[in-house]
């Protein structure tokens, strides 16, 4: 039995034809608009891995039959057992007529698609904007229930759904997901949509304010969001099982989820204050709904003069005005008899705590439009050849991606050819360009062959990212027999990094301009205890580009030391400890790689690393006191559990964490 899919190079469409791809057998046939073919090109080689079982079929919403050759239908309608309708418009912001034109229209003429080819039954992704302004329980089996459709969208997802249980001649089943957000674990995201709107405002409280800095919020009621993963493997899984017809599925948290609460939560994984709302929910609860907070502001927005103010504040920050009356659901949403449906499948709601720092590292690393709008940056790496790396994680990716959003082209090294091509592929995706190198960079001789093949093919190369690195966590006295550690260290913190620069400064030189940045540790500054090797490797590379820039300068080459506090990226992961310490994220490091690619200074430190320079010099007795009592506080390292529990953090480790933030313990 084979599938026919609408929307499937959509974001919901696409994790469900990778669902039906990896758990169910037979043809998939892909619904693409002639102006999409590129994309699902690109999905069909990158997410797809070339699948000859996904097909496209060349239509339109806007067509009848959705624009299906006739042809098409006569050879493979036979095909088509499950009619997948995921395509619409998912925007609060779209016209009237554009919502429906591809919403009803759209759904209609599916319907009448799914006839012509027999299908036996046809899945509608509809959504619990159909609740409208209902107040109370809303459950699967409510649908009309005279409630008011506040937006364009509200009304069109209404008629939409009306349409398969009014005029479906095939058996049906609809699907309403709540709002749904990016990838539960890599927290891949499409579009700013949702939540992500207020992304920006969240970034800007990061920069702006400490996090423990108190902010005032109101009770804006409940909201519901859900990962995309669970969408579609519960979709999919709905769909195949028996004696479902007719039926209704809410694919939702199982509990309402305060609007207050999603807030921080983000702004938790944003690193960004929270905030704190100092009127009890039960008052709130108790005021008529007219004045209840998300009414008044619902109502306000009415106003011309607060929307033309909110066209220039929040608007100007990516918010729309209109997404502001929709914050909140005045319905809860049951989903007891979808829970039923799903007992056997191990299938449910994952809590948003447990996924947000995906969601949000995603949209910084991808989403972030502050790179892209930077005319600065754009005017520097325009164009220009980038190498980076250790690119296939970490601060290598993340700079990676903000190279090209900026217009250059980064030039991805690292071991893992795996990693590059991952990297690559998400460069792309966003329509950027990148070239993949794997070379291992303790390997000497590889390194040469690598700056031999990177000055031929990319002549000139501008700028040089020593990103990537060795960490090794040990006390002196577990030392004694692993000498090898400070040589593999070494190896490529130092010998590794000064090669490939050695290798493609003379192209530098003779094009009279190139910067290097190097990724070194505040540890070179502070000093901590077990990281003798790592710190002795970082301080050598930085002693030797501090030298060689007095050489070069005159060349026009130039270089930047980023003295990096500690960074949340694989490298740490064995630390157990570090779970639970103040990190900056992946993106938040790339940042300040992109303020050294586009301002060329000779160092960018942290304030604690440069108090820790300061200390060293002038209370050394006083400073090595201090780093000892943290020797003796945190223990050395340890191989995971491995059974999923995280490692123990005392209050006193706790506390010199957060004062001493940043450094490596």
């Amino acid at each position: 039995m084979g599938y026919f899919v609408t929307g499937g190079t959509g974001f919901i469409g696409r994790h469900v034809v990778e669902e039906l791809l990896a758990r169910r057998r037979g043809p998939i046939h892909v619904l693409v608009r002639e102006t999409s073919l590129d994309r699902f090109g690109f999905l069909h080689r990158t997410r797809w891995k070339s699948s000859r079982r996904i097909m496209p079929v060349t239509g339109d919403l806007t067509e009848p039959l959705l624009g299906v050759p006739t042809s098409w239908m006569t050879k493979h309608g036979d095909d088509v057992g499950h009619f997948f309708h995921l395509a619409a418009t998912y925007d609060m912001t779209t016209s009237s007529d554009r919502n429906e034109q591809l919403n009803i229209g759209g759904t209609r003429e599916a319907l009448r698609l799914a006839a012509a080819v027999t299908s036996s039954a046809f899945h509608h992704v509809s959504s619990v904007a159909v609740a409208g302004d209902y107040r109370g329980v809303f459950d699967e089996t409510m649908f009309d229930q005279g409630q008011e459709l506040p937006s364009a969208y509200h009304v069109s997802k209404f008629e939409a759904e009306r349409i398969v249980r009014a005029e479906a001649t095939v058996p049906w089943r609809v699907y309403r997901p709540a709002i749904v957000v990016g990838h539960s674990e890599s927290g891949t995201m499409d579009k700013v949509d949702g939540p992500y709107y207020f992304f920006p405002l969240l970034k800007r409280l990061r920069d702006s304010l400490p996090q423990w800095a108190p902010l005032v919020g109101i009770d804006l009621g409940d909201t519901n969001v859900v990962p995309v993963d669970y969408v579609a493997k519960a979709m999919v899984y709905l769909a195949h099982q028996r004696g479902l017809d007719g039926r209704t599925f809410h694919l939702v948290h199982r509990d309402p989820q305060p609007t207050i609460e999603v807030v921080n939560t983000l702004a938790t994984a944003a690193k960004a204050p929270r905030l704190a709302v100092p009127v009890r929910r039960r008052f709130v609860q108790s005021l008529p709904p007219s004045i209840t907070p998300i009414n008044l502001l619902t109502s306000l927005l009415r106003t011309p003069a607060l929307q033309s103010a909110l066209d220039q504040t929040l608007g100007r920050l990516g918010v729309p005005p209109e997404v502001l009356g929709h914050l909140s659901f005045p319905a809860t949403f049951a989903s007891r008899h979808t829970e039923l449906a799903l007992a056997d499948s191990g299938l449910t709601c994952p809590d948003l705590d447990t996924y947000a720092a995906a969601l949000w590292d995603y949209w910084e690393q991808h989403l972030d439009p502050t790179t892209a709008n930077d005319a600065g940056l754009r005017e520097a790496l325009g164009g220009a050849n980038v190498v980076i790396t250790g690119a296939s994680s970490g601060i290598g990716k993340a700079t990676a991606l903000k190279v090209a959003q900026a217009g250059g082209v980064p030039l991805l090294v690292a071991r893992g050819r795996e990693g590059l091509l991952e990297t690559q592929a998400e460069i792309e995706a966003l329509g950027g360009v990148a070239h993949v190198y794997p070379c291992d960079l303790a390997d000497l001789e590889a390194i040469d062959r690598l700056t031999k093949r990177i000055s031929a093919e990319h002549d000139p190369v501008d700028y040089i990212v020593n990103n990537a690195g060795r960490s090794i966590r040990r006390s002196l006295h577990l030392s004694a027999d692993r000498f090898h550690d400070f040589e593999r260290t070494m190896q490529v913190n130092y010998f590794g990094a000064i090669r490939l620069l050695m290798g493609l400064l003379p192209a530098m030189q003779r094009s009279g301009f190139g910067h290097v940045v190097n990724i070194s540790s505040i540890g070179v500054q502070t000093n901590p205890p077990r990281f003798s090797a790592y710190v002795a490797s970082k301080a050598a590379l930085d002693a030797w580009s501090r030298v060689v820039s007095s050489e070069l300068i005159g060349d026009g080459v130039t270089f930047t030391t980023i003295h990096m506090p500690l960074v949340n990226t694989p490298m740490i992961a064995p630390t157990k400890i570090y779970d639970a310490f103040p990190t900056i994220t992946p993106a938040m490091a790339a940042d300040l790689v992109m303020t050294a690619l586009k301002n060329h200074p000779h160092e960018i430190n942290t304030a604690l690393g440069t108090a820790g320079e300061v200390a060293h010099a002038l209370l050394p007795k006083t400073a090595f006191r201090i780093l000892h009592r943290a020797y003796r506080v945190f223990p050395d390292s340890q191989a995971a559990p491995g059974d999923g529990t995280k490692a123990k953090v005392t209050s006193e480790q706790l506390l010199l964490a957060r004062i001493l933030k940043g450094v490596h313990w």
